[in-house]
């Protein structure tokens, strides 16, 4: 009589199976992954923003101006926003009563987020991402 031997671990069709399987749910992850991440860096980008504002409001009642630069407000964006976004603060000191827009422009990974603007009247745009 012959003796069987079991066989033990795992056949070609089954780790196929498996493998195929981890890449179904890769794919499924990585793009949900992804749009975390840029919502992440948005709602970083969106206090950055709060953060401006509120130091234009404090550069206004000592100078009586806003801050045409975000150097005038001794802001510098946070390294973990760098690359990311470009900030532009603009400032219409000429109007009466004076007015400010900030802008965060995506950049790098974030680009497909695009422009975020707030401005001295607290109109935040665009209204979807706030």
């Amino acid at each position: 009589m012959v003796k069987r031997t079991e066989q033990r671990g795992f056949s070609l069709i089954e780790l196929m199976i498996v493998i195929g399987i981890i890449g179904i749910l890769a794919a499924i992850a990585y793009p949900n992954y992804q749009e975390y991440i840029i919502k992440s860096n948005r709602a970083a980008a969106q206090a950055q923003m709060m953060d401006i504002a509120n130091r234009q409001q404090q550069f206004l009642l000592v100078n009586r101006t806003y801050a045409t630069t975000e150097g005038q407000l001794n802001y510098a964006l946070p390294s973990d926003l760098t690359g990311k976004y470009t900030v532009t603060v603009a400032a219409n000191n000429a109007a009466a009563p004076p007015t400010f827009t900030i802008t965060f422009t995506a950049a790098g990974t974030q680009l497909s987020d695009g422009p975020l603007t707030l401005n001295s009247q607290g109109v935040k745009t665009p209204t979807a991402k706030w």
